[in-house]
């Protein structure tokens, strides 16, 4: 079963690397917890959802994501905050995902410490996404998303700092970011073949 050999691929995991130390100890005083569901498709080949935002936002537009958020005061926790995003984005019930853990934050240079939520989710649900969140979902097979291989490492220059981060186009889509960080760190710690 997917879950049970996720859960155990998760015990061996060590601390998350984030992004570069230097870039938060200038910019980012107080880091601002956040969460997102990474989930898998229970398939014989296991994808990952994620989100494409809308090209109006303000922030982020038309970018690709777990779904995920700030965490609230309402939340419990990380996993109760990934859950309640992952229901508001794309209609997805908490009630059909299988929690298989939760990996170390991820720091980000624009103030945020995420906490990636692993989950399992049966094949082709019938997601809904909000239109005044998500665009767009999709799945990525997990053998493409989570082979670092397929990821240029790239380098920009941004608020007076030299930032590294990774990218990669799928089928018309730049994921890249903070996204493609978190799918890193987590691919570079889980064993190979874990899935299989």
């Amino acid at each position: 079963m997917l879950s049970e050999k996720l859960r155990a691929a998760l015990g061996n995991l060590l601390p998350d690397v984030g992004e570069d130390e230097a870039y938060l100890s200038d910019g980012v005083s107080a880091l601002r917890d956040a969460a997102v569901l990474i989930a898998f498709t229970d398939r014989p080949e296991p994808g990952v959802i994620l989100t494409q935002r809308p090209q109006w936002l303000r922030s982020h537009a038309g970018q690709v994501a777990f779904p995920g958020g700030k965490i609230d005061p309402g939340d419990r926790d990380a996993v109760d905050a990934a859950l309640r995003e992952a229901e508001e984005e794309i209609g997805l019930n908490r009630r059909d995902v299988m929690i298989a853990g939760a990996t170390e934050p991820y720091r980000s240079g624009s103030g945020y410490h995420i906490t990636p939520v692993l989950g399992v989710i049966p094949p082709d649900l019938p997601l809904d996404p909000n239109p005044d969140e998500v665009e767009d979902w999709f799945e990525v097979p997990l053998d493409v998303l989570f082979d670092p291989g397929n990821y240029v490492q790239q380098h920009a220059h941004f608020q007076g700092h030299d930032r590294h981060y990774y990218d990669m186009e799928w089928q018309g889509r730049r994921i890249w970011g903070v996204t493609a960080g978190i799918i890193i760190n987590l691919a570079r710690r889980m064993p190979a073949g874990w899935h299989r």
